[in-house]
């Protein structure tokens, strides 16, 4: 993945760059600041030695903050040194479910509600200093609840209005479950981000042998929502695809829910052919094992489940009997959420590194250039599949 060269210093930075990445997200922080110290070191060009370049190069841009909290549960935010004029940019991870605090002498699990109040304290700890403020919230608070139905809150909208409100200038977020959400603050930036690069750079690195092409090779989307994803990889890709959608029973109601009749499939034939089940997230895990498994009856090759985000609220145990079982073949997620040990020690796992690509995108953030070419890897999927078919056919 190309970066920044000294040709391209046609811009000056923004500001001088700040990271932050809150204890949610620091082991991916840590990643992102690794490349970008890496890359401003590399880079030469006479502009550098000038006043504008001023931080430019140094040996971190972690900027010292912490979220600490006091035994009544309550907390607040501690900036450890100035950032008058910085380019910040926070780091979230609202989903890591590894963090506790002690509250009345319980120990409490930090949920999304936490990490995004700590977010809020990090920023109010900035104090308006700052030239800009961007947040890069992987995956977005509250991005379930992003449309109302009926006599609902509208929390991921009424969480965007509050960043916003507090000075966040650009959200940048992956695999938003609705972008539409994105209408609730029209005068801000706003990315969300696909991994499709990554996923297929992760599965041809690890596994041997496949043909990616319309007679041997598919793409699969488990539902209707999932269907955009399924398109434009097989679009990139010149394979064919097909979905699957939930036919309901209307007559019944479960848990305030009608429930799922059967799941009918949308598509061509795919026996014989390897299969990616590409969706934005696992939760429990049990649609997309049962939709793998009725692909596996109806003679797909071997299965690929693809998700931005492997929340795995319900343990690995499913994921496990479905492996063993021959029901899908490897499992890929991003490592833009936490991953457990036991996750990432699983024989059939894949995980996705997005650390090259963050840096990447704030590099080219902090001196306020384009980012329309990297959210757009259809080049670089292309070329990734080439290099491998032609490895393959050696």
């Amino acid at each position: 993945m190309a970066q920044l060269n000294s040709k391209e210093l046609t811009t000056l930075p923004v500001g001088r760059l700040g990271l932050i990445p809150l204890q949610s997200c620091r082991p991916l922080g840590e990643k992102v600041d690794e490349w970008l110290v890496q890359w401003r070191k590399e880079r030469n060009s006479p502009e550098l030695n000038s006043f504008a370049f001023e931080g430019y190069r140094r040996d971190s841009y972690i900027v010292d903050v912490k979220t600490p909290r006091f035994g009544s549960g309550e907390g607040k935010g501690e900036i450890g040194e100035s950032v008058r004029g910085d380019d910040i940019y926070l780091m979230v991870d609202v989903c890591n479910h590894s963090l506790s605090y002690r509250i009345s002498g319980f120990t409490n699990l930090m949920s999304p509600d936490d990490h995004f109040q700590d977010l809020k304290r990090a920023i109010a700890a900035i104090g308006g200093k700052a030239r800009r403020i961007n947040v890069i919230m992987p995956y977005l608070y509250e991005s379930r609840q992003s449309k109302r139905v009926g006599r609902e809150s509208l929390d991921c909208a009424s969480a965007l209005q509050e960043l916003t409100g507090m000075g966040v200038e650009n959200i940048i977020t992956f695999d938003a479950h609705d972008a539409r959400v994105q209408n609730a603050t029209p005068l801000h930036g706003f990315e969300t981000i696909q991994p499709s690069y990554q996923f297929i750079k992760a599965l041809l690195h690890n596994v041997e042998g496949l043909h990616i092409d319309n007679d041997h090779f598919m793409i699969i989307s488990p539902d209707e929502g999932s269907m955009r994803r399924a398109i434009y990889l097989a679009n990139v890709l010149g394979v064919d695809m097909g979905m699957y959608y939930r036919r309901l029973d209307y007559s019944k109601m479960v848990k305030g829910r009608h429930p799922i009749a059967a799941y009918e499939f949308l598509g061509p034939k795919l026996e014989g052919k390897d299969v990616i089940l590409i969706d934005d997230m696992i939760s429990s895990g049990k649609s997309i094992l049962e939709i793998a498994s009725l692909l596996k009856k109806r003679g797909a090759g071997k299965i690929f489940i693809c998700t931005t985000f492997g929340l795995f609220t319900e343990g690995m145990e499913k994921f496990d009997e479905a492996y063993q079982n021959g029901i899908f073949d490897k499992l890929l997620t991003t490592n833009l959420v936490y991953q457990t040990p036991e996750l990432l020690s699983k024989p059939y796992y894949i995980t996705c590194d997005m650390s090259k690509y963050i840096a990447l995108i704030i590099d080219t953030l902090n001196h306020d250039m384009s980012v329309s070419h990297l959210l757009n890897p259809a080049d670089r999927i292309k070329r990734c599949v080439s290099n491998y078919m032609a490895q393959y056919e050696k």
